[in-house]
């Protein structure tokens, strides 16, 4: 026998072996799968693809009935014909329809014989073309949907080795969540307007709060408002010296509040019932003069909302001009040291530095009238810790190195990802707005999430702005993980578990799990259903 007949024979063999792999790749999507049914009291149905942990392991195969998927070699071939434009390349996204041909059928099986050429110049070649196996399940979003084709790839390395990019464009929705320099001067003036006045009475000689100032907190003051400038968080803060606190049933995070001492000239002493300062007394009284003082700020259309039961934020709905929505907190400011449940809190060495950690414990801490749970009812004289002043500052400087996104600085997409979890929550909150799951689901669960995931991946080189799908996905990961376990630690109290049974039920956080599930594998069509 022709020796280089058989070498072109086994070459030929091992191309046919190779085929199989190729088509666990998935072509472009084009019909989402069926929705998840909606959840009654029961609990969720599993998805076909087991959900994905952080290690990738105990992975399970796709359901049967899965779609077929069009060998790599068609795609590849079809690629060389019709490179990627450099937009696309950038971003790693979706070819869009027109320039890119449908799937080519799977062709025949090779040919056992031929003639020389044939088998000893073509198999070779199209065996060259076949790409290394990724993570492209489907949607090509480097997700591991569980196929066991190995660890998450990010999206430079997808775009390196011609990998087909993913079906949905987050570029094009972080474009939409932008806001118009326009609607943000309206809408801040407006608000100022408010803000300024309410201060100038709380201030008056007359009232109890005439040392409160303003403490600009919430996403628009943190720069990651999406969508509109209509909500806005305004903290009315008032230093109270010289308190003690004492620990609610070992919460970490509630507090009763004490003075030390009571001078008579203490104008809060009237809220003081058995030595502890009254939450809800504070609060109503604060609610009485906002609610009477409102009415006399001119050429605005501006009521009070129903108080929340349990919510400390007196929330006031502008109608006119334009209609904005503004929780004014109270809250008392604190500069002694931290409480001892927060030593353990903000883990930020690694990635902010042990100098930065240092300052940032040195500000001081705040205390809001939040009501702690009680059975079914609320202790209602109870404060509850707030930092959201260092969260802003966590995302003001948000980077591992110093000029992190700064105007001569490597820019990292951090914050985008955070944009497209808090979009992907407040999505589903539309679409679910008849039922009650979602409820007590808010974007502090998702930044602190984010918190997290920032100080288990400190590096910026891990948030490179190539790699917005990969690193959006992990997010996305690390979220369900903690849904899942029902375990998602405050972050600057570690002894709170935001996700505990008692804050938030388990089939809650099982109907949330299934609808995250089922806009990951589709691709995310609620990005664009409202």
């Amino acid at each position: 026998m022709d020796p280089r007949s058989g070498k072109a024979t086994r070459t030929a063999s091992k191309a046919r072996a190779a085929a199989p792999k190729a088509q666990g790749v998935k072509g472009p999507r084009t019909e989402p799968s069926e929705p998840p049914a909606a959840l009654g009291a029961a609990r969720p149905k599993a998805q076909k693809c087991s959900r994905v942990g952080a290690s990738g392991s105990g992975r399970k195969k796709c359901a049967p009935g899965s779609p077929e998927r069009p060998p790599v070699r068609a795609r590849n071939a079809r690629a060389k014909k019709a490179p990627l434009g450099a937009e696309d390349a950038v971003e790693g996204l979706a070819v869009p329809a027109g320039k890119l041909a449908p799937p080519a059928a799977p062709g025949p099986p090779l040919p056992r014989t031929g003639s020389r050429r044939e088998r000893g110049a073509h198999a070779p070649r199209e065996q060259r073309t076949l790409p290394e196996p990724t993570e492209v399940c489907g949607l090509g979003l480097g997700l591991d949907l569980g196929l066991g084709l190995g660890p998450l790839v990010p999206a430079s390395r997808l775009r390196q080795k011609g990998a087909v990019p993913g079906a949905w464009k987050p570029r094009t929705v972080l474009e939409k969540l932008k806001l118009r320099r326009q609607e943000i001067s309206v809408a801040a003036e407006i608000v100022n307007r408010v803000v300024d006045h309410l201060l100038r009475r709380l201030q008056s000689y007359e009232s109890e709060f005439q040392g409160v100032s303003r403490l600009c907190t919430g996403s628009y003051y943190e720069r990651v408002k999406i969508s509109a400038p209509n909500e806005f968080d305004i903290m009315f803060k008032l230093e109270v010296p010289r308190i003690q606190l004492e620990e609610y049933c070992n919460s970490g995070a509630y507090y009763f509040v004490k003075f030390k001492r009571n001078p008579k000239g203490n104008p809060l002493i009237q809220f003081v019932e058995d030595e502890i300062l009254s939450a809800s007394k504070m609060l109503f009284k604060f609610r009485k003069i906002i609610k009477e003082e409102i009415k006399n700020i001119q050429g605005i259309d501006v009521i009070m909302e129903k108080k929340k039961r349990g919510s400390p934020a007196v929330t006031l709905l502008i109608r006119k001009p334009k209609e904005i929505s503004v929780d004014i907190i109270l809250a008392l400011e604190s500069k002694s040291s931290w409480p001892a449940s927060t030593l353990e809190g903000l883990p930020i060495s690694q990635w902010l530095g042990t100098k930065v950690k240092t300052n940032l414990r040195r500000q001081p801490f705040y205390l809001v009238p939040k009501h702690a749970k009680e059975g079914n009812g609320f202790q209602e004289e109870t404060w509850r810790l707030s930092f959201s002043h260092i969260e802003k500052d966590l995302l003001k400087s948000h980077g591992h190195s110093k000029t992190c996104c700064e105007t001569d600085g490597i820019k990292c997409c951090r914050k985008d990802c955070l944009k497209l979890m808090k979009y992907l929550l407040e999505q589903l909150k539309v679409k679910f707005r008849h039922r009650k799951e979602l409820e007590k689901f808010c974007s502090y669960h998702v930044k602190t999430a984010f918190f997290h995931i920032c100080t288990r991946d400190p590096q910026d080189s891990q948030w490179d702005t190539r790699d917005l799908e990969f690193c959006f996905d992990k997010c996305v990961t690390y979220f369900l993980e903690c849904l899942k376990t029902e375990q998602l630690k405050h972050y600057f109290i570690p002894g709170f578990n935001l996700f505990s049974r008692d804050q938030i039920d388990k089939i809650s956080k099982e109907f949330l799990s299934q609808q995250i599930e089922y806009e990951r594998k589709n691709g995310f069509p609620v990005f664009y259903e409202f």
